[in-house]
């Protein structure tokens, strides 16, 4: 199964930037990205941004869980 280079926006001002780009297998499945005591939950809305050349997928924000414990 193939990797689709994608970015993140949106959400915590303090997310580090060198974590807003990841890696998923579907344009269609939120990424649930852990970061601190949580998650960061990102959608695909259908937009794309310009990255090293190439016309990548954003995904944006949408909420945040905390860890169930």
């Amino acid at each position: 199964m193939s990797q689709i280079k994608v970015l993140l926006v949106g959400g915590p001002s303090f997310f580090p930037p060198e974590e807003r780009v990841q890696f998923t297998a579907s344009l269609t499945e939120k990424i649930k990205h852990r970061f601190g005591a949580g998650y960061e939950h990102f959608l695909h809305e259908g937009e794309y941004e310009k990255l090293d050349g190439d016309d990548i997928p954003v995904f944006v924000w949408k909420t945040r869980t905390a860890i169930a414990e």
